[in-house]
């Protein structure tokens, strides 16, 4: 586990802001890819294989991906609803209300699935993701309206441009799972991280701490809380 620290030229700053990305990390896998396994038409993994090789940005993989889905709005309900999620996610956002955290879901999933899985778990919080729409009968259409000009991951959801903060700004974190969540913990002033973005943080030498779920990270982000930021940690927000 790497040291609990911000980045070294970030001040500390009371009241940190959350980014927590969707899939993978509140859910238990990808939800994306498990919707294309079972509604989309042949072609969608030719796609994501073109993705993978880096032909292509993140943005038209999932353009393409979703002009190939067939399913009705209730079917994508359906789906939504027998989503797994980490078992230890609600415990954590018990945490972060008592403590008076503001939480953004960051994804560069789709937003509607987010969406209703936190409706399901009786969660109201923003969510910043890629924009899918229904077109009418089982079509979808996907709009990118947190995509950037020049981002280098030619992404969806251009991560870094939500989390970047600043002086002046509240101190930002990001927990995450993967490969969208590269550029973002670049300039996160602290990152907890699983799977492939804790070996991209250690390999780049990001400050981060390392985490499997939330039951762990809960515990981990509240010792991480109380030493970096002890006001926040005993409710009293300091200006």
């Amino acid at each position: 586990m790497a040291g609990a620290t911000l980045r070294p030229d970030q001040p500390m700053r009371i009241s940190p802001r959350l980014y927590i990305d969707f899939d993978g990390t509140i859910s238990v896998a990808d939800t994306t890819d498990l919707l294309l396994e079972q509604f989309a038409e042949p072609g969608w993994e030719t796609v994501e294989q073109a993705w993978a090789r880096g032909e292509i940005g993140s943005r038209e993989c999932m353009a393409r991906q979703v002009g190939l889905l067939r399913l009705t709005p209730e079917a994508l309900e359906q789906f939504a609803a027998g989503l797994a999620i980490d078992p230890g996610f609600p415990g954590f956002m018990r945490l972060c209300r008592e403590e008076g955290l503001a939480v953004t879901i960051l994804s560069d999933g789709l937003d509607q699935v987010a969406r209703m899985v936190l409706r399901r778990l009786g969660l109201d919080l923003p969510v910043l993701s890629n924009r899918l729409t229904s077109r009418g009968e089982d079509r979808w259409h996907l709009d990118f309206p947190h995509a950037r000009q020049g981002c280098r991951a030619a992404s969806g959801n251009c991560k870094c441009a939500s989390v970047g903060g600043g002086i002046g700004h509240p101190a930002t974190v990001l927990i995450g799972d993967g490969r969208s969540d590269f550029c973002g913990a670049g300039v996160a002033d602290h990152v907890f991280a699983k799977g492939k973005l804790a070996v991209h943080c250690a390999a780049h030498g990001i400050a981060h701490t390392a985490f499997t779920g939330f039951s762990d990270l809960t515990p981990a982000f509240h010792t991480w809380l109380a030493e970096m930021f002890p006001a926040a940690a005993d409710g009293r927000q300091v200006a």
